[in-house]
């Protein structure tokens, strides 16, 4: 099941859950989100258990999930809510060693919890959209993590993707936007979203990230490829 997006979003509010062990990061958090008109915070979670039930009762759009949380880590929450809602994880360092793990449990994307207010603010709304968030420094470090591993085999559907699609999944997994992406094509933006689109229903695919990790598992971009 795919998680909702903003337009499931009640009255056109994104519903947000954050979860983090320290109540002064929830707070911070909490009021950033809370002066924006579209944004409601709907519940708050000190580990990963109460995280994952607060998206059982709760079931907002996005929730904002720290990696290291005590009783259940935020890898493994993550794991068992995606589905429900999307997840933006929060880290302290870009390098944190668990970002990969973090990506292959379903993340959305990452924010740093140094982040700005206008970042931390758009990275919800990004997720809530059903787009997802990685900034260079992550994908540098999903590139450095993929250079470390054996090429996988084709993966399915690889071979059925049009070579304009497949020129698109290059650019994704180089981080390029949809606007990007279409400034790099001469197309419209809206072209690159019926692309985007076809190329994750061709592969089975929930969103950008898991198209980024294919594109390197698969061979089809080598890490310090442009």
């Amino acid at each position: 099941m795919d998680a909702p997006s903003a337009a499931s979003a009640r009255g056109g509010v994104i519903r947000v859950a954050l979860a983090d062990d320290q109540e002064l990061v929830r707070t911070g958090f909490r009021l950033i989100l809370s002066a924006e008109p579209d944004l409601e915070v709907v519940g708050e979670a000190a580990n990963g258990r109460e995280a994952v039930e607060l998206v059982r009762t709760r079931r907002p759009d996005v929730v904002l999930m720290d990696v290291r949380m005590p009783v259940l880590d935020g890898i493994e929450a993550t794991r068992r809510v995606v589905g429900q809602t999307r997840v933006v994880v929060l880290t302290t360092f870009d390098l944190d060693s668990v970002v990969f793990e973090a990506i292959r449990a379903g993340a959305s994307g990452f924010l740093l919890k140094t982040a700005p207010a206008d970042e931390l603010v758009r990275a919800v709304r990004v997720a809530a959209a059903g787009d997802s968030l990685l900034s260079p420094s992550i994908t540098r470090r999903l590139v450095e993590e993929f250079a470390r591993r054996p090429a996988a085999t084709q993966p399915q559907g690889l071979d059925e993707l049009t070579p304009r699609e497949t020129e698109v999944l290059r650019l994704l997994a180089r981080g390029l936007s949809n606007a990007e992406i279409a400034a790099e094509l001469v197309v419209e933006p809206s072209t690159v979203k019926s692309h985007v689109a076809s190329v994750l229903a061709k592969l089975d695919l929930r969103d950008r990230v898991q198209a980024v990790i294919l594109a390197y598992e698969s061979g089809l971009i080598q890490p310090g490829q442009s």
